[in-house]
């Protein structure tokens, strides 16, 4: 269950998530203040969203255009967020229980990352990627829309694949503002990401990705002769894992993610990996903090 302690909650409410590269034009500047609205000079129009403050409609333009809109004050930004999160059967480990369980994981992060989103009034949209459905909850603002977020989460389930490239592809495509855009996935994927990401970054997105792996991924407590059964693909393989070979595999493991920081280090992407034995608590207030996204 993705539940929240009234706590926990407030804790989160007084955090902010940070873009500082989305494109001139998606955004007014940079980001000045949590509490929105406290200024009572008007500076713009933005499209009226579902969830919005009914308070906040121009109704005399209304009366004219027929369509509404909603009044921006001077310290108020419009960022929009956006959670992509990856539901393929190899975010089904280790077993549901296992605290380190990545999809389980994944979802709380959402959670509570979108929670914030809500609370500081910013437009959020959460995608659960998947090369079989995907499903979209939102663009919703306000935090009322908190636990309909945490209700859709729960509807998650691990199966099948997600190509990322395709699957970002058609996210860039499909004409949703840009805003800052979170990938949360173990970028077992069988094509790549790389496509995906330049598609993403071209419409203007600030692109980042929190890269999931349990710690026997990273490290398995694992030795003599087994057989390795993809999940996704139902491909397997037969090895003999012995010390040398553990150290290789770290080794591999430690190369592939070494590779990724600098490709997203060339391309202006945050890049975050974490291993879900580490709380998510701590990574909201404190990892996210120092890498700039969260203050």
């Amino acid at each position: 269950m993705i539940l929240f302690d009234e706590a926990t909650l407030h804790k989160l409410e007084q955090l902010t998530l940070i873009a500082d590269r989305v494109r001139v034009g998606v955004m007014k500047g940079d980001r000045r203040s949590t509490k929105r609205g406290t200024s009572i000079e008007f500076a713009d129009y933005r499209n009226y969203t579902k969830g919005d403050d009914l308070r906040r409609l121009d109704w005399n333009v209304y009366a004219r255009l027929e369509r509404p809109f909603i009044k921006l004050l001077e310290e108020e930004e419009d960022l929009a967020v956006h959670l992509l999160v990856d539901t393929s059967a190899s975010m089904d480990w280790p077993e549901s229980h296992d605290p380190t369980h990545k999809l389980n994981y994944a979802l709380r992060l959402t959670g509570a990352l979108g929670h914030i989103a809500l609370s500081t009034g910013d437009q959020l949209t959460v995608t659960l990627l998947n090369s079989q459905q995907e499903r979209t909850w939102g663009p919703f603002r306000h935090q009322g829309n908190s636990l309909r977020l945490f209700q859709f989460l729960e509807t998650a389930r691990a199966e099948g694949m997600t190509d990322l490239n395709l699957s970002l592809r058609h996210y860039a495509l499909r004409g949703r503002r840009p805003g800052l855009l979170l990938l949360i996935s173990d970028l077992f994927t069988p094509n790549g990401y790389r496509d995906g990401l330049n598609a993403l970054q071209a419409r203007g997105y600030e692109v980042g990705i929190i890269h999931l792996l349990s710690p026997d991924e990273t490290d398995p407590d694992l030795s003599g002769d087994l057989k390795l059964i993809d999940l996704e693909t139902g491909a397997d393989a037969e090895i003999t894992l012995d010390a040398s070979t553990r150290d290789l595999y770290r080794q591999r493991v430690q190369a592939w993610q070494t590779e990724i920081a600098s490709y997203c280090a060339r391309r202006n992407v945050h890049y975050i990996p974490v291993t879900t034995d580490l709380p998510w608590e701590r990574l909201v207030m404190q990892t996210l903090r120092v890498r700039g996204l969260v203050k």
